[in-house]
């Protein structure tokens, strides 16, 4: 019998296809569902209900569930509960409606879904969304059978003989792959859970129209300032993730709503918008690994002053996170619009957060922004806009690359090779003008560095 710790990785010849469920009570859903599927070679089964569903997995392995919200009987939220209680390892995706809100919350908090899709959803973005879970449960399997081939090295090294020090140094030899491997595929994981996190900022933000992008930004400057003021690797993730998410309780707003200044508010609205932190934790609170998130999400509106929401705290009694949050994020909305009714200059924005120390915000928070918007304008005039004909392999991308709905195409930091800039350049062609990036002036060949003007602040977005 072969121990499953010490076994090699299936061969990928031999691997079935992933099976996926697709379950809803319209024929037509089904249908267009089995279609979009079909062409990525998963194997499909298909359910009516939720019992349905249920009965069909006592006898067929599924390792991904795609689930409607609204059936009758038993619902999308009750029917993913009981698939995570008997079948835990099956992934759970539940398609929904904006007006399901509170149904969706329970269904994060009862079947500790993977993601939800808004109907009518994107078939690019569903697809995406799927690719990305399998992986992911792929990358968790992989995992698992590192660690577990990992203890079972440990446990030969102790049964060695002390004599046989040529094999105990193959073996240490051995482990020591296995380790780096380990920290390899974690690594990994963690990178597309921060991916995973960011995709899904850009899509809460795709209804706002000129908030595309406030997420990375407030991201950025929040995980800055936190690494200025020394918080430790794992504190500065948590206020980056949190930034990232800080404004996942307005999902349930109208787009009227995301579109008007809270200087603008009703009575109504702004009752609406002071509860949102809240609603964001607990949209968080059910994924243990983003606790500390949650908690910085629900307090980002809280005032040095103990005059802000949800809670009323005050200094040192606001976790540092969310201090760190609230003047990042105020920063960007003025600059951007959202907070007031015109839009604010970096200058006037940082004088208005000067003006706010010791009511709205944290003096030590605002010293260490304001330091940090610094660097960011002098790191600005080092970088270089260059069209994208003029690319060359191992230049570093300066900014993320945008789509005009802000989501996010290249990241910032990529190193370009010859297959992408071939395919930069032939959509390039296609547009009405020539792409053109910013890059990091270190990273032009030395014969190139003096042929292109500095690049301004701001994000490279393509038409």
């Amino acid at each position: 019998m072969v121990d499953p710790a010490t076994a090699a990785p299936p061969d990928p010849a031999l691997v079935q296809p992933p099976t996926v469920l697709l379950v809803d009570d319209e024929p037509s859903v089904l249908s267009a569902l089995r279609r979009l599927f079909r062409t990525q070679g998963y194997r499909i089964e298909q359910a009516t209900s939720g019992a349905d569903a249920l009965a069909l997995m006592r006898n067929t392995p599924v390792d991904l569930v795609v689930s409607d919200m609204r059936m009758p009987g038993m619902d999308g939220a009750a029917f993913l509960s009981q698939v995570r209680v008997l079948y835990p390892g099956a992934v759970r995706i539940l398609l929904t409606g904006y007006a399901d809100i509170t149904a969706t919350i329970a269904a994060i908090n009862q079947g500790a879904i993977h993601r939800y899709i808004a109907k009518p959803w994107d078939d690019n973005d569903l697809l995406l969304v799927v690719s990305d879970a399998l992986h992911r449960r792929d990358l968790e399997q992989e995992n698992v059978r590192l660690l577990a081939l990992t203890q079972s090295q440990n446990q030969a090294l102790v049964s060695l003989n002390q004599g046989l020090e040529a094999r105990v140094a193959e073996r240490t030899a051995a482990l020591e792959t296995s380790l780096a491997d380990l920290a390899v595929a974690h690594a990994e994981v963690e990178a597309h859970f921060m991916l995973a996190v960011t995709v899904f900022s850009g899509l809460l933000e795709l209804r706002e129209g000129g908030m595309a992008g406030h997420a990375r930004r407030v991201a950025e400057l929040a995980r800055r300032v936190a690494a200025r003021l020394g918080l430790d690797e794992n504190a500065q993730r948590d206020v980056q993730m949190a930034a990232l998410l800080h404004d996942i309780g307005k999902i349930g707003f109208d787009d009227t709503m995301l579109r008007t200044p809270v200087s603008k508010y009703s009575a109504d609205q702004l009752t609406a918008y002071q509860h949102h932190p809240v609603d964001g934790e607990a949209a968080l609170l059910p994924l243990d690994k983003l606790r500390g998130v949650a908690a910085i999400v629900r307090q980002h509106h809280e005032r040095w002053d103990g005059r802000g929401f949800p809670d009323g705290l005050r200094g040192p009694g606001i976790l540092l996170g969310a201090r760190i949050l609230a003047a990042a994020s105020d920063y960007d909305d003025l600059t951007s619009g959202t907070m007031a009714e015109h839009v604010y200059t970096s200058d006037k924005a940082r004088a208005a957060l000067r003006d706010g120390l010791y009511t709205h915000y944290d003096p030590q928070v605002v010293e260490a922004l304001q330091a940090v918007l610094g660097e960011i304008e002098a790191e600005a005039k080092a970088d270089v806009v260059v069209p994208v004909a003029e690319l060359q392999p191992r230049m570093v991308l300066a900014a993320d690359l945008l789509s005009p709905q802000g989501v996010i195409l290249l990241p910032a930091g990529h190193v370009f090779q010859p297959p992408l800039i071939a395919k930069l350049r032939e959509l390039s062609s296609r547009q009405s003008q020539p792409l053109q990036l910013r890059v990091l002036r270190r990273s032009l060949p030395a014969a190139g560095s003096r042929q292109h003007a500095p690049s301004g602040p701001g994000k490279a977005v393509m038409a």
